[in-house]
């Protein structure tokens, strides 16, 4: 249900209260509300903190651990990420390097103006004022060092190497060239759902997202679908696939990474046999969303996947 309406409405946002009485940003041009399920901060826990066990591995890494925040959208995932992980430190330095990216920080600032009835910003909003103002802002949470940038931009462009379209041409982008982000211990994959934000599940993009990482770098990325079609791109991708934990409304969720042991329980053969069925597992070739079988040749490659030797 809707909560009370300001000028930020003009803005293609709007607050929403959920079934067990949480907070969420509803987004008016792709008619999706962030975090359905359970609400922001708790979606964020459970899937992505949890799921990932950022606060564990920021502690076991000595050095920076680089995450990746790839739709910034309402700001949930990232500040829960922060939090948590600062407050499971018990006192012991670390340092954290957070890269957001999305097309527009819009939802973000209509966040900022909404903090009360959300909660997730408290004793963030000053930080995350900053981010959307500069793009960059360095800040202490407990024992936690943060240094957090936002890159404004086509990602599916920039990830793959090429531009898509008219708009793509013309648009201005912050995120720069393929090399000038170091690669990342994690990815809290979030974008609009594959009906919504076709661009961001295509086997292109996990191909060239897992290009981008550092094979002597353990990586895991979580996102919230369990959808056929986006478990076989990041499989094309080149990654390891697992089912991921229940958040929320949803059964499952999934699990990626660049080493199988970072997948959890991987995808198997039984898996592979319900995709061949499917008439909704190819993946998605270019930014249009369209349900289809796999493909003979897509089904070949499935099954020389590492995974299911």
């Amino acid at each position: 249900m809707p909560l009370r309406q300001n000028s930020s409405v003009q803005t293609g946002y709007r607050l929403v209260r959920l079934r067990n009485g949480a907070c969420s940003v509803r987004a008016l041009a792709e008619d999706e509300t962030f975090h359905p399920g359970i609400g922001p901060a708790a979606e964020a826990e459970a899937l992505y903190v949890r799921q990932l066990r950022l606060a564990e591995r920021v502690r076991e890494t000595s050095g920076e651990f680089i995450i990746w925040d790839v739709g910034l959208g309402a700001a949930a995932t990232a500040l829960t990420a922060i939090r948590l992980t600062a407050g499971r430190l018990d006192g012991q330095p670390a340092r954290l390097r957070l890269v957001s990216f999305d097309r527009t920080s819009d939802a973000a600032a209509f966040a900022l103006e909404h903090g009360h009835e959300l909660g997730y910003l408290a004793g963030f909003a000053a930080p995350l004022a900053e981010l959307i103002q500069t793009h960059a802002v360095q800040f202490i949470a407990g024992s936690l060092q943060v240094g957090w940038t936002l890159k404004i931009g086509d990602f599916p462009a920039w990830i793959t190497g090429g531009r898509r379209g008219d708009e793509a041409q013309t648009e201005k982008s912050e995120i720069g060239n393929r090399k000038s982000e170091i690669a990342p211990h994690a990815i809290l994959f979030d974008p609009h759902s594959p009906k919504k934000n076709p661009a961001m599940w295509t086997a292109a993009l996990f191909a060239g997202l897992f290009q981008r990482l550092d094979p002597r770098r353990p990586c895991a990325l979580a996102t919230f679908t369990r959808s056929t079609l986006a478990r076989t791109a990041l499989l094309l991708g080149g990654f390891f696939v697992g089912v991921g934990h229940p958040s929320g409304l949803k059964e499952e969720t999934t699990v990626a990474a660049n080493r199988p042991e970072l997948a959890g329980e991987l995808l198997d053969r039984r898996w592979l046999e319900r995709a061949d069925r499917s008439d909704s597992a190819e993946p998605l070739a270019g930014p249009v969303y369209r349900r289809a079988p796999l493909s003979a040749e897509t089904r070949e490659r499935l099954r020389c996947h590492p995974q299911f030797r």
